[in-house]
């Protein structure tokens, strides 16, 4: 350290040297009022500190000299760590973060600095002055601090430097502090600082990291959507390090934005496939011979937080990722740090094996594995085998291969840490169903009495909820409940008898049964208060049931009752003086006996039960001929079914911790019903509502909502619009087809109108003419500006069909973060997909090819949307239409003149036959029938050239093949109408379409 810090040596010898507190806090109150002298600051202990935080900027010492302020402002950071209040040097440390000096911005702290900040400092005494604003500042202040907006500027300002150590320690503050304040402010120049092309790695990461931070804290504040692919483009960094801080952020970006970040998807498989298939890694990212670990739980975990793919080349490539990764668990690992990341890895595999298919081979195997993973010794491996069998059993059709291990998993309802019997009662809970209800439960009553106070609130919600769900008989439903009571006492909620109540009520052949049990119970010496108040509502609604079977008369009912009351709570005696009340109805022997009760309670300090036994001693004082007490006593009508309300207790108390769980614990229906919740194609409390009804929406008269009738009907204007014209005797209908055939360029056809609708197409001055020249024509240019050209290749046969694209990089810079996807508007109609996985660099002046197979399903009218994205300097986006239109999957057809007028006769108008009207160009002020016919045929229609007398209409005929509609028929007649008006320097002409039902 310097010779000229001596002074904040020595106060830290003199410090380490008092041997009593006393002296301690003597030496430390000197020193802090020598500061306070030389500052001439007021701290924030003055009164009025806020209104002079200005006058205190203004009012240092201007003699001191910047060593000092660095060494009075280091005492004041010393004297904080060590745990006492400090009140003042904060304007110093603005007044440091503000200094252009890195001495005075920084301080480094105990542990070697990086080569980084070695280099960057100016000597060896400035990497270890121990002066620093931005080190005072995250200390000293606090997120709500009003000295934050005087630092602001100062952040930014480094934050916008070209010095990346600046913008570390910038970044390091906003991380540290937050606030809503420095996240609004700042967020943006944290975003700039990761998207910068020129921002070395180590920057990046933190600055992936900062801007984690802020949205946890502050998520409202960061336009996650509108970042969205510019961040995930960042995962496919060529250097791990940033990928696997990119990757954190995506990961709690893409939970609360499932859709933004869809193209995750595709990068994350990507770079697993590179490290895992590839092994494309630096040997410095290797951890015990596992390729960085951190990075692929983290993208296997975040694949799961997505719905399988309907891509088979993604599937095929997971499938290989998947296997590979249970084939090198296979082999035994001696090494703990290697198993450790091994086994991280694995986890995580197989719970994305179990989200893509239950029911594959992975999963079988792994089934395997995690039976031995269960009997481990170490803990941690234990309490992950218990978890991910409580996945597979929450999405498994089948728990056979579960059961097996049932004696194992009920063992670690014992096991020696409590995290491990946590598991093991969420995968009993999760494993329970009719057959092995009453060994489950069973155990789990025994385990309950010495079970840990912390977990048996949960474990009696769960076996309320499994005794309820999988009871074998509502006896047994009602002995388990009566015996959970009993065994969890103060444990048990409210739910659990508000739920026993409704279920006898509503069940008549169990109103006698459990009356008797419930009398039973309550002879017990002590017993629980819930307990008691189930007993006193049965026995006041049915213990007129069994008041004539010995040792159930109402005397010795209303004696054990009372025996109980005087130990219970003023609700739960309030609950008892309404079954006396109704006894008074049923049990005249008793009558005088409930008479004095409601008579002593009419005298209480309680008011409710005062009040209440008021008014019940009136009721039961009134003549027996009176109708009043008969009809305020009439038996409670059974309650409307409804959802149980233990669930909603249960998973609320599960609520979503910081990486949100893709399932939840519970069985496969539980899990169904809350992916169809989350989709909103689940009706309200599954099949009824909290009232009875179906869930449908209903007016208040009780019919269904007008709107709901009228969903699905197009009310737009150009719906209703018809053309009543009739043409060569072939009315005129609206057009099932794009009018993709057309020789001349239109801005956007109909079919694609939808598409654009949800994704904005890229428009350039040829991209129309192209796309439009490719619906006839099976190779051309595509797209082309001045970084990429796209060069297109097709061919189809049948149904199927068969696409090559040519990528080409036109810089003499490669394109990094290249990807390729495909959206389709209906996949029941139309599969496209690619055939192996787009690379994700294009290399400088050269090509690559890509292959993508498709397949036409059933009818379609909307052409795939091609979305590519790649980074050249910045963030690039393109989105195409690929031409894969209806036509192409024609197969053209030989027909007669006569054949072919008696299929046309067989059509029989609309809607099986549809007319369209639009212009084309003129070539010399005639129709080009040449170029006419060429579109004919390129649309793969057959050419008739004897059927029609006139030469310049065209007539063609062809069959659509699909794989899933079978075949259909199709005639064409193309009709130029020279004396039709004119619309834009050319003649109309009528393209009519007629096809043919399969079969036909």
């Amino acid at each position: 350290m310097a010779s000229n810090m001596r002074g904040l040596t020595q106060f830290i010898a003199d410090i380490r040297a008092a041997r009593v507190r006393e002296l301690e806090e003597k030496r430390i109150n000197k020193e802090m009022a020598n500061i306070r002298k030389k500052f001439k600051g007021m701290g924030e202990g003055t009164p009025c500190y806020r209104a002079c935080i200005i006058a205190d900027w203004r009012r240092i010492d201007a003699s001191l000299t910047s060593t000092q302020r660095k060494k009075y402002v280091a005492k004041i950071i010393f004297t904080y760590i060590l745990g006492y209040k400090v009140d003042i040097g904060h304007m110093e440390a603005v007044n440091l973060i503000s200094s252009s000096k890195y001495s005075e911005k920084q301080i480094v702290r105990r542990q070697q600095p990086s080569l980084c900040l070695q280099r960057a400092a100016k000597s060896r005494d400035d990497m270890f002055d121990f002066i620093q604003g931005y080190l005072a500042v995250t200390l000293l202040m606090h997120e709500n601090s009003d000295f934050l907006r005087l630092v602001v500027n100062s952040i930014r300002k480094d934050l916008e430097s070209h010095s990346e150590i600046n913008n570390c320690l910038a970044l390091h503050a906003i991380a540290n502090v937050g606030g809503d304040e420095i996240a609004e402010a700042l967020a943006p120049d944290v975003h700039r600082l990761l998207i910068s092309p020129t921002s070395q790695t180590f920057v990046k990461k933190k600055a992936a990291l900062t801007l984690l931070r802020l949205y946890r804290k502050q998520p409202q504040v960061i336009p996650a959507e509108e970042w969205a692919l510019r961040i995930v483009s960042i995962m496919e960094d060529p250097d791990l390090g940033v990928a696997v801080c990119v990757t954190s952020l995506v990961l709690a970006l893409a939970q609360d934005h499932l859709d933004a970040y869809a193209i995750c998807y595709h990068k994350a498989v990507g770079r697993l496939q590179k490290l895992i298939i590839d092994h494309e890694y630096p040997p410095e990212y290797i951890y015990y011979k596992v390729p960085t670990p951190w990075l692929q739980v983290k993208l296997l975990r975040l694949l799961q937080y997505y719905p399988p793919s309907d891509d088979p080349t993604l599937r095929d490539a997971l499938d290989r990722i998947l296997q590979a990764i249970l084939n090198a668990s296979s082999e035994p690992i001696k090494n703990v740090q290697h198993n450790n990341a091994q086994n991280a890895i694995l986890f995580e595999a197989i719970g994305l094996a179990i989200h893509l298919d239950p029911r594959s081979s992975l999963v079988t195997s792994a089934t395997t594995l995690l039976a031995h993973f269960i009997l481990s010794k170490e803990t941690n491996v234990r309490y992950l085998g218990l978890d991910t069998l409580a996945h597979l059993a929450a999405r498994a059709d089948s728990l056979e291969q579960i059961k097996k291990q049932q004696k194992t998993i009920l063992l670690s309802l014992r096991d020696k840490d409590i995290s491990v019997r946590r598991r093991a009662l969420d995968l009993l809970y999760s494993m329970c169903d009719v057959d092995n209800a009453e060994l489950i439960v069973g155990e789990l009553l025994r385990y309950l009495k010495v079970a840990d106070y912390g977990l048996r609130e949960e474990m009696v919600l769960k076996i309320a909820i499994s005794t309820e769900k999988f009871a074998t008989s509502y006896k047994w439903y009602v002995d388990t409940i009566l015996q959970l009571i009993s065994t969890a006492g103060d444990h048990v909620g409210d739910e659990v008898w508000y739920r026993v109540v409704q279920i006898v009520t509503n069940t008549e052949d169990l109103q006698e049964y459990a009356a008797k049990v419930t009398f039973e119970h309550l002879k017990n010496p002590t017993c629980h208060e819930s307990l008691i108040k189930i007993g006193g509502y049965i026995l006041g609604e049915y213990g007129h049931v069994i008041a004539d079977a010995p040792g159930y008369s109402p005397t010795e009912q209303f004696q054990l009752l009372q025996s109980k009351a005087n130990f219970c709570s003023a609700p739960t005696r309030a609950l008892l003086l309404s079954t006396y009340l109704k006894w008074v109805n049923v049990f005249p022997e008793v009558k005088q006996h409930l008479l004095l009760v409601f008579d002593r309670y009419s005298h209480v300090l309680d008011s409710e039960l005062q009040q209440r036994a008021c008014e019940y001693l009136a009721i039961a004082s009134r003549p027996e001929e009176d109708e009043l007490l008969t009809n305020i006593c009439e038996e409670m009508p059974p309650f409307p079914a409804r959802e149980s309300s233990l669930l909603a207790r249960l998973n609320k108390k599960q609520g979503d911790t910081e990486d949100k769980r893709t399932w939840i614990v519970g069985g496969k229906e539980a899990n169904d019903e809350r992916e169809l919740k989350r989709s909103g194609t689940v009706r309200k409390g599954g099949v009824l509502d909290g009232n009875g009804t179906d869930g449908k929406a209903q007016t208040p008269n009780g019919v269904d909502s007008i709107l709901g009738d009228l969903q699905g009907l197009d009310l737009s204007s150009s719906a209703a619009t018809a053309d009543n014209g009739v043409t060569n005797g072939l009315p005129n209908a609206k057009s099932v087809m794009p009018p993709t055939t057309s020789p001349s360029p239109v801005a956007i056809p109909p079919g694609a109108q939808a598409s654009k609708a949800a994704v904005q197409l890229t428009v350039t001055p040829n991209t129309e003419r192209w796309y439009e020249r490719l619906t006839y024509m099976s190779e051309s240019l595509l797209y082309e500006d001045l970084q990429l050209q796209i060069g297109y290749k097709s061919e189809f046969h049948g149904h199927l069909g068969r696409l090559a694209l040519y990528f080409g990089n036109k810089l003499s810079t490669p394109l990094t973060s290249f990807s390729a996807t495909i959206e389709v508007a209906d996949p029941e109609t139309l599969s496209v997909s690619f055939a192996k996985m787009p690379p994700s660099t294009v290399t400088p002046r050269l090509q690559t090819q890509q292959i993508i197979n498709v397949e036409c399903k059933n009818i379609f009218t909307t052409p795939p949307i091609l979305k590519i994205s790649y980074l050249a300097g910045s963030l690039q986006t393109i989105n195409l239409r690929l031409p894969v239109v209806l036509t192409k999957f024609f197969e053209p057809v030989k027909l007669a003149a006569p054949e072919f007028f008696e299929r046309w006769k067989l059509i029989g108008g609309p809607p099986r036959e549809a007319q369209l009207v639009f212009p084309i160009g003129l070539v010399n002020g005639a129709v080009d029938v040449e170029r006419q016919r060429k579109i004919v045929e390129g649309n793969k229609l057959y050419l008739l050239t004897d059927v029609d007398p006139n030469q310049t209409n065209s007539v063609g005929a062809g069959v659509l093949h699909m794989s899933a509609a079978g075949k259909v028929g199709c005639l064409v007649r193309v009709e130029p109408s020279m004396a039709a008006k004119h619309v834009g320097g050319g003649s109309e002409r009528d393209f009519t379409v007629v096809a043919e039902t399969p079969g036909s």
